[in-house]
């Protein structure tokens, strides 16, 4: 059922100009399922004299019909649920469970923004002479372009082009390239429940060409990039260098501490499902575990046996938990991270190696008595391990938990109201969940500080980065 993916400019499906293609390769079996259109500086050119088009006609729209239009897109995204998963889960690799909780969270996150369209507010301000208004209006801050990655080919691009289209802007789309079916099939949805031509264009191709010709672009107002820290920042210097505003959602190696009051049977439960999910593909995952020495043992014994009921295999197939591995890159990166960890005294508790030759398919893996000075401790694993160290005092996990510059995510697990109460003060992170799982929530802000990146994907924080404020005085 996997169709070859096309550009999308101007409220058309199209070829790319020059007609050159990139292969699509399902990372179960290795085999090119399709092609994706491979967008050059033409293509770029139309998308952005589309979306001056089409924005010229989505900013004069009411509010009150933007939502209406989004909500309609949300329900034809529930519609399609069994039909897009199956297109994320053959380019992907993820478990086909996971692909329709990804799906129906997508629908999730268009509703909330529909509603937020109608509450741009912005404000009346008490003047000191009479018959003088002073207005603060808010507007859409123009065209964005925004750039997304491949490991939520859907719910990465969901939060930027739904805030974007709330707020009344159009959207230059760069997709995920290895994995552009289902995000085609989200700007279907747009499409189909009636956005005008040209407010949402979507296009593929090599990220730095296509990056750097969009960023500093005179129509280009603003960029939205989900992605490495490194190749982040080169954006957002880029995009400095323009005075363009920008949105960085950024890596991550976010640490889960595990105190000795801990409720061991649910930490386990909740932080295995956690790790794997999507084979560790995800700037959120729990990484560097963090457990209190008394419970160390205990811990251990839970998490593992969770680990071990982890069924790896083609994300098609009925009864499968983690997928395969996305591209072939991952493969040596984690073998690589795993030699240099046991090179400096690591221990392989669990998994480790390849499983077979065919699909990029790894073990879940644990690794204990991981000192700070291995690569895996500093660099973002982005894959199925998860790094087992233990701690004495509370100043001790914190510590370690602040060691790194990213600050996207961090978890906790105690009884303490105390420790928790502490821990919200003194973690360097974006978002922090304790005692259970629970960021990425539509309503709820999502991003990061330090080298994790700035700017918010959620909740009522992330519409504000596509508004510009203006402030309006008048003299009667």
């Amino acid at each position: 059922m996997y169709k070859d993916v096309l550009l999308h400019i101007g409220g058309a499906w199209t070829k790319s100009a020059s007609g050159r293609t990139l292969d699509v390769i399902n990372p179960a079996t290795e085999e090119v399922i399709g092609t994706a259109a491979h967008a050059g500086r033409e293509d770029l050119d139309a998308a952005i004299a589309a979306a001056e088009a089409g924005y010229a006609t989505w900013r004069a729209t009411p509010a009150f019909q933007r939502a209406a239009l989004l909500r309609k897109a949300a329900e034809l995204i529930r519609a399609r649920i069994p039909e897009i998963a199956t297109i994320m889960t053959m380019e992907q690799g993820k478990p086909l469970a996971e692909a329709k909780g990804e799906t129906t969270v997508a629908a999730d996150v268009i509703d909330w923004f529909a509603e937020e369209a109608k509450r741009t507010y912005g404000r009346v301000i008490p003047a000191r002479a009479a018959g003088v208004y002073q207005l603060v209006v808010k507007e859409p801050v123009g065209i964005v372009a925004a750039f997304t990655p491949w490991n939520f080919p859907i719910n990465q691009a969901v939060r930027k082009v739904s805030a974007a289209l709330a707020a009344g802007c159009a959207v230059i789309l760069k997709g995920p390239e290895e994995t552009p079916g289902a995000c085609a099939e989200l700007v279907r949805a747009f499409a189909d429940a009636g956005l005008p031509p040209g407010v949402l264009n979507l296009v593929y191709g090599v990220p730095a060409e296509i990056s750097e010709y969009l960023i500093p672009h005179r129509a280009v107002r603003k960029i939205s990039f989900t992605g490495s820290t490194a190749v982040g920042k080169h954006l957002a210097a880029l995009a400095g260098a323009h005075m363009k505003r920008a949105t960085m959602e950024l890596g991550g190696h976010a640490p889960a501490i595990v105190f000795e009051d801990a409720d061991l049977d649910a930490a386990a439960k909740i932080l295995a499902a956690n790790k794997f999910r999507n084979a560790g593909q995800v700037c959120v995952a729990p990484t560097r575990f963090l457990v209190q020495e008394s419970v160390y043992d205990g811990f251990m014994e839970r998490f593992l046996g969770a680990v071990r009921k982890i069924k790896v295999g083609n994300g098609l197939e009925e009864g499968t938990t983690m997928g395969p591995l996305a591209n072939e890159r991952r493969i040596p990166a984690i073998e690589g991270f795993i030699a240099d960890a046991t090179k400096h005294g690591a221990k392989v508790a669990e998994g480790g190696e390849r499983i077979g030759n065919k699909g990029y398919f790894f073990q879940p893996t644990v690794l204990t008595d991981i000192p700070t000075t291995a690569r895996v401790m500093n660099e973002e694993p982005f894959g199925p391990l998860a790094l087992v160290n233990r701690f004495s005092t509370f100043e001790d996990a914190v510590t370690e938990a602040n060691r790194l510059e990213y600050g996207l995510a961090a978890y906790a697990y105690s009884r303490s109201a105390r420790t928790v109460t502490a821990l919200g003060d003194r973690i360097e992170s974006g978002m922090i969940s304790i005692n259970h799982h629970g960021i990425a929530l539509p309503e709820t802000p999502f991003g990061g500080m330090k080298d994790s990146g700035y700017g918010w994907e959620g909740g009522a924080e992330a519409i504000e980065a596509y508004l510009a404020t203006k402030f309006v005085t008048q003299a009667s």
